[in-house]
């Protein structure tokens, strides 16, 4: 297709800024106090306490007994006392982020597998364990994670607590009442994940879908600048997507924002082999049929190719194999059309791509940047706005533990994090 001839002018967007350089967001629905202060530590440490005043609009006092509190938790640290050129100057305290006491944990529940880890309260995953369902139903799914977590602290944890599980997983997830309300292809429907975790493992649990814990860890810990205004579409077994405007990640009044899975993609032009993937939803080529990791198993058997599972086909197109490449580009292609469509419904500063291919092949990413440019109204600049994902290669992991850390960064000090922590 090519470009629209008339498409309206729009100027020319600014350079993105670094992660660092954006003040959290103000209003009521920002994080707690303690919470801002916590996150301009995070984006700026080692930082002053005048300087995180500044940052965060609170007054020098709130900061001071904010920090205090935080310091007593074991959230931040001080560093040695600087002063200014040859001693001139009032000397300062700066702080940072302690990752020497806490971590989160984490739980991905995706079709095939689940996996559980451990990250420090800067963002990195210090260890995780990836397993395959014998039974995807919820007790084989759930009744294991507590000893799975015990094993990986353990030997990872090097003294440190857990303070809190976070778990996420695709298709429709309610964060406030911690149940996975639907998700077809595991078969679940109404699981009270959070409640049974927090009795198996008597940590604090929080839930989410695994598009919203990305588009939140993008705003804490990501590469990119997508803390105003994001969109991030996730594209595996299962395909949705997540929005973020004025700083928070848009959930719907019935948790239900994101569901993307089920938009028409038919166009002769990029059919694939053999009769279209069935789809529940009855539409024909739906995104989800089209492009989901077991739509593209579907298209590489129809090709001749052998593989045992999605990251076999994904390490035959690294390795250069010239069909595995071409479905890859093929559902760039698909994902890129998608992406206009959301690039124009939302105008974000920055649309996240969650998708291996994309992540890995460079000629995916600009094959779907291309597609974005000759069919986006609104977006001018694909390369500036359209990037993978800043956790290729650990997005599971870093899903299910974004769910705690954006909790415990939203309100670090809530009486949720002075529960008991599992060492």
């Amino acid at each position: 297709m090519t470009p629209f001839p008339d498409r309206p002018h729009r100027p020319a967007s600014p350079t993105p800024l670094r992660r660092a350089d954006v003040v959290p967001p103000q209003g009521p629905r920002r994080s707690s106090a303690a919470g801002a202060v916590l996150g301009a530590i995070l984006d700026h440490g080692p930082v002053a306490r005048s300087t995180v005043a500044r940052l965060t609009g609170l007054s020098p006092s709130a900061v001071t007994g904010h920090s205090a509190r935080l310091v007593a938790r074991g959230l931040v640290r001080e560093r040695p006392e600087t002063a200014g050129p040859r001693g001139l100057g009032r000397p300062h305290v700066p702080l940072e982020i302690d990752t020497g006491g806490h971590l989160v944990a984490g739980l991905h529940i995706a079709v095939a597998h689940s996996t559980v880890a451990l990250m420090d309260l800067r963002g990195t995953i210090v260890a995780e364990d990836r397993r395959p369902h014998h039974r995807p139903a919820p007790r084989d799914v759930l009744d294991g994670v507590p000893a799975r977590l015990s094993a990986l602290a353990a030997a990872h944890a090097a003294g440190r607590t857990v303070l809190a599980l976070g778990a996420a997983t695709g298709s429709w997830v309610d964060p406030e009442a911690g149940v996975i309300v639907d998700h077809p292809w595991l078969g679940w429907r109404d699981v009270p994940v959070r409640d049974r975790l927090a009795r198996t493992t008597g940590l604090p649990v929080h839930v989410d879908s695994h598009s919203r814990a990305l588009a939140r860890a993008e705003q804490l810990i990501g590469a990119v600048a997508a803390r105003d205004s994001s969109v991030l579409l996730f594209v595996g077994a299962v395909v949705d997507a997540a929005f973020a405007t004025a700083g928070a990640v848009h959930r719907g009044p019935r948790s239900a924002a994101g569901s993307v899975a089920h938009l028409p993609l038919a166009d002769g032009e990029e059919a694939g082999d053999g009769p279209a993937e069935p789809c529940r939803c009855g539409t024909p080529r739906c995104l989800q049929s089209e492009v989901s990791e077991p739509s593209l198993l579907r298209q590489a058997a129809a090709r001749g190719l052998r593989v045992a599972d999605f990251p076999d086909l994904l390490g035959l197109a690294r390795a250069g194999d010239r069909t595995a490449v071409a479905l890859f580009r093929r559902r760039a292609r698909l994902v890129g059309r998608v992406a206009a469509l959301l690039l124009d419904m939302f105008d974000p500063e920055v649309l996240v791509v969650v998708e291996p291919g994309t992540g890995a092949l460079p000629e995916c990413l600009a094959d779907l940047r291309a597609e974005v440019g000759a069919r986006s109204w609104v977006c001018d600049d694909p390369e500036r706005a359209v990037v993978p994902s800043s956790f290729t290669g650990s997005v599971l992991s870093v899903a299910g533990c974004a769910v705690a850390l954006g909790a415990l960064y939203a309100d670090p000090l809530g009486p949720w994090s002075a529960l008991p922590a599992v060492s």
